[in-house]
């Protein structure tokens, strides 16, 4: 990561990240860092952490994927690792014994539905029951977590410092005379928050992605601001076109179509067991 407040991947990161040097897709490696940032935010709202807590974890594990494979390490166990970072970050600690039970919880929701025929109605609705606590499951999330923290904090060279855009967004609402215009306010807040599923806060700086949160909202409210050069809005605030575009197409990407079995896919692959087993059985059958 580069070495400025806001820490960035480099061009050789994003060119070829770890995962992919493994042999990950990049689709499939774009929905698991998508479906680990769900699963924090999910965590971050049964637990009530704030939301600057949860932003800074996705963040931390956005920027975390393009050091480390995702074959080394699962995006469940990194997920737990950033949120609890986060929250001791933003001053609004967890306690782990919480945060390891809303995580499996979150967990065997997920293998429920996954074991859940397509279309059955008559398949047993989901029950929980809390692990013990002095369970070997319990250790080894412990473990698991304790672990992903340090990898973190190793990884990124303590460079944890996370600028979000909130303040920013106002400001330049404000700026462009769009604060009391129907839901824009609303709606751009949504699109940063949507955008902390992708990767955009470990490759632009934040002015660039408020931009591209306005540019979407003005678009599909309808609202006209000067786009015509030498007068575009967005120059205002020293962002280029083409990085503005690039976000909002990150942005937009996560609205699309999935199958079924792209969506089971990612549910199945959390652990990094499951996905060295998914190259293994890739493997063995390219060479079939």
């Amino acid at each position: 990561m580069s070495t400025a407040l806001h820490p960035l991947a480099s061009l050789q990161q994003i060119e070829k990240t770890s995962s992919r040097e493994d042999g990950i897709p990049a689709d499939l490696e774009e929905d698991l860092r998508a479906y680990g940032c769900k699963l924090i935010q999910q965590a971050g709202i049964l637990l009530k952490q704030k939301q600057v807590a949860m932003a800074t974890a996705q963040v931390l594990f956005q920027r975390f994927w393009f050091v480390t494979s995702m074959k080394q390490f699962g995006i469940g166990d990194v997920g737990m690792g950033s949120l609890y970072l986060a929250s001791k970050l933003e001053e609004c600690p967890l306690r782990i014994r919480d945060l390891i039970n809303v995580y499996d919880l979150l967990l065997s929701r997920a293998a429920h539905e996954l074991n859940a025929p397509l279309h059955s109605s008559t398949y047993p609705p989901f029950k929980y029951t809390p692990m013990g606590y002095f369970s070997q499951t319990f250790y080894d999330m412990k473990d698991a977590l304790v672990v992903a923290e340090m990898q973190i904090l190793k990884r990124l060279g303590f460079g944890v410092q996370v600028v979000l855009p909130y303040g920013t967004l106002v400001n330049y609402l404000r700026v462009l005379g769009l604060v009391n215009q129907d839901d824009a306010c609303q709606r751009a807040w949504g699109y940063l928050n949507d955008a902390l599923q992708t990767p955009v806060y470990a490759l632009y700086s934040v002015p660039t992605i408020v931009s591209a949160a306005i540019l979407l909202t003005v678009r599909h409210i309808g609202i006209s601001l000067p786009s015509t050069p030498p007068n575009c809005w967005w120059e205002l605030f020293d962002a280029e076109w083409e990085d503005v575009w690039t976000v909002a197409g990150h942005i937009m990407r996560l609205y699309r179509e999935r199958s079924h079995e792209e969506r089971t896919r990612t549910m199945r692959m959390v652990s990094k067991k499951e996905v060295r087993k998914w190259l293994d059985e890739r493997a063995a059958s390219m060479v079939l």
